[in-house]
């Protein structure tokens, strides 16, 4: 029996689940989501207790694979749906900037001779079902980097999106500018000595 399978999923209050076969659908406060299990996973949702069970139909190699990956999404949807998902990205670099217009995201991360003049070096447009919160230093008043807080309900797209983001400008080892995870490690390295030093 999967260790993570087997754990029953807590419902909380104010989320509700609608389970059509293989079908899930649940909904709560930060907004919705739905997905089609794989038909060798068993669901049932006891709405009184309010907790969601998944088991398998049978004990092939297949199901076994899919009965804890079916149980982690389905407890992923409803804490979505629930409390959100957000990750959040620095932008390290002198001039590296970012706006938010409308649902297009705009970022200047050092690329010169694009022939882009003053207009945005990359332009983003931002998923359904995400959100983009941009904390520049200029707003803050402090000397910080400028941030970018990517939030939603759906785990998948917020860590997709966030991603995207990051490899457009990862950062580098020497001077650490680039884009980075908040908390992320940046493994930096010495630069070249100057010929005869010492």
């Amino acid at each position: 029996m999967s260790r993570i399978g087997k754990q029953p999923i807590p419902v909380p209050s104010g989320v509700s689940v609608k389970l059509a076969g293989q079908d899930v659908s649940v909904s709560g406060p930060k907004g919705s989501c739905s997905w089609s299990a794989p038909s060798t996973a068993g669901l049932a949702y006891d709405e009184a207790s309010r907790v969601f069970t998944v088991t398998r139909v049978n004990d092939t190699k297949q199901a076994r694979a899919n009965h804890g990956l079916s149980r982690s999404l389905i407890a992923n949807m409803i804490k979505g749906v629930s409390t959100g998902f957000e990750r959040r990205l620095l932008i390290y670099g002198t001039g590296y900037n970012c706006k938010l217009e409308g649902r297009t995201l705009h970022l200047n991360i050092g690329f010169m001779g694009r022939g882009l003049g003053s207009a945005s070096q990359f332009q983003m447009t931002v998923p359904d079902g995400v959100d983009v919160v941009v904390e520049t230093p200029a707003a803050r008043g402090d000397n910080d980097p400028a941030k970018l807080l990517i939030r939603g309900a759906d785990k998948q797209a917020v860590g997709q999106f966030a991603a995207e983001i990051r490899a457009l400008r990862k950062t580098e080892p020497y001077k650490g500018k680039g884009i980075r995870y908040e908390g992320e490690v940046v493994r930096r390295k010495q630069g070249k000595a100057l010929a005869g030093a010492g």
